[in-house]
């Protein structure tokens, strides 16, 4: 049996072992350069590969092709192998059919990599066999297959998800969905939508379901689609009972206005509320006293947020999630509240770069949509400075212009081609820049921020047109700032 694999990156080389292993006759394409790191591995198993460019012939001889997630489905190479009934799969799919361990899965337009690592720290503490993995961490495929394991928490793209079959979360979580990836899924929100959606689809009565309850677009789809599964809701807004696709009064978020009142509200923009209720409900929902509980079950765990690291609405949601997962994994509370209360985040998310002559630096570089720069821009505190930019994925900025008219005191645009972003705040910001390198960039900041400024780095843009990756665009950001200490 012959296997191909397309794309050399993490999930290629990964999914190429995998299937080596396990007895396939295996080949590797790729149409750019292999890094090293990659390619030494393939070497090392005896892996025949190409990179440059791809043989056509060759790769229409295979019985199976596992794609890299990078690559989209009107690729050239994909039609050609679909057009000749060649099965493409991800590498998602591909590891899931050779391990029978456990799975918690998360998605989302935002959060999903901060919910991803808290859960993987919890399992980690709580003493499970298990591994991070999908779009963090190790290749899934990798991981199968040199070290299988009992538990995996995976961190799925909706690329990732567009390449599933037959594929099964134990647990899934759906941590919201925005607008993002536009240019992929051919401008149509709702394609990206049912992308999401795919992590349910192959989903048993006995599996458990996560998901927020204050995302407008997560209570319509959910009512449409009535999913069988364990439903567990989590929402720092609305009570239990209360359900996001039961209420006609939403707002933005699709939250309820019910409970938010700014005499109400804490440091992270969770209600303060009185309990309504002595029944305690399946899923996480905001307490009195600043804390939230969780509950799968018969299982509860009672989490106080002002005892967190991480703070903004986006964390409580984040921690939420997180809780809601363990729980369903059968671990126990005080696991659970010992990782959340030692949480302190993850890189290029909301990351503190360090404070120059007064002013602070936040490398918010994983800011990749408009969504999470809005929330990005709504916790800030002090006049920001805010650097964004970088290949549009089709974005709209029309939710960003209120927070940054009354956020902002500068705009500092770092891409190739800023027209979007200048034409779509130059008359809420009072000053606005045009760059296109992060040295200009930060030349520009260093010039125009004054003590107690914030500096901000939150892109809402993919990185591609300057940088590498949104982690080489970060680390960028931090260097710079290290460099003017």
């Amino acid at each position: 049996m012959k296997a191909i694999v397309l794309g050399g990156g993490e999930s290629g080389y990964g999914s190429a072992v995998l299937a080596k292993v396990k007895g396939w006759e295996v080949f590797l394409s790729d149409n750019g350069r292999i890094d090293p790191r990659y390619s030494s591995v393939l070497d090392r198993y005896g892996i025949e590969y190409e990179q440059g460019g791809h043989t056509v012939e060759r790769l229409m001889d295979a019985d199976i092709a596992v794609k890299s997630p990078g690559i989209p489905d009107t690729a050239p190479i994909v039609v050609q192998l679909r057009e000749k009934g060649i099965p493409v799969i991800s590498e998602i799919e591909f590891a899931g059919r050779y391990t029978k361990g456990k799975t918690i899965c998360i998605t989302g337009s935002n959060g999903k990599t901060t919910t991803t690592t808290i859960v993987g720290e919890i399992l980690n503490a709580a003493g499970y066999d298990s591994a991070v993995g999908g779009n963090i961490g190790e290749s899934f495929a990798y991981t199968v297959a040199t070290a299988d394991k009992e538990w995996y928490v995976l961190e799925l793209s909706s690329f990732q998800l567009d390449g599933i079959v037959d594929f099964r979360p134990d647990i899934a979580v759906i941590t919201n969905i925005t607008p993002d990836h536009l240019d992929r899924y051919g401008y149509d929100f709702q394609n990206y939508i049912d992308s999401k959606f795919r992590i349910i689809m192959n989903q048993r009565p006995e599996d458990y379901f996560i998901y927020s309850n204050d995302n407008m677009v997560m209570g319509r789809e959910i009512a449409l689609r009535l999913p069988g599964m364990q439903r567990l809701p989590f929402s720092a807004k609305t009570m239990p009972g209360c359900m996001t696709s039961d209420v006609d009064d939403v707002t933005r978020e699709g939250t309820t206005n019910r409970f938010r009142t700014p005499e109400t509200m804490n440091e992270h923009s969770v209600p303060v509320i009185d309990d309504v209720t002595t029944h305690i409900y399946p899923g996480a929902f905001p307490m009195t006293g600043n804390r939230f509980r969780a509950t799968v079950d018969d299982r509860s765990v009672i989490v106080d947020l002002s005892r967190m690291q991480i703070h903004g609405l986006h964390n409580v949601y984040n921690a939420m999630a997180a809780a809601l997962a363990a729980l369903a994994a059968g671990v126990d509370a005080d696991t659970i509240t010992s990782v959340l209360y030692g949480f302190r985040g993850v890189e290029h998310r909301m990351e503190p770069a360090g404070e120059v002559d007064g002013v602070r630096y936040i490398n918010d570089s994983k800011g990749t949509n408009v969504d999470s720069t809005w929330y990005a821009l709504d916790s800030m505190t002090r006049p920001t400075v805010w650097i964004a930019g970088g290949t549009d994925k089709g974005n709209n900025y029309d939710t960003l212009r209120e927070l940054a008219s009354c956020k902002v005191k500068a705009l500092v645009c770092m891409g190739v081609d800023n027209g979007k972003l200048l034409d779509s705040f130059r008359d809420v910001v009072p000053e606005i820049y045009d760059t296109h390198s992060m040295e200009e960039a930060m030349r520009i900041c260093r010039k125009i921020a004054v003590p107690g400024d914030t500096v901000l780095l939150s892109p809402a843009c993919a990185s591609f047109d300057l940088f590498k990756n949104y982690e080489d665009r970060g680390r960028q950001f931090k260097a710079a700032v290290a460099a003017m200490k």
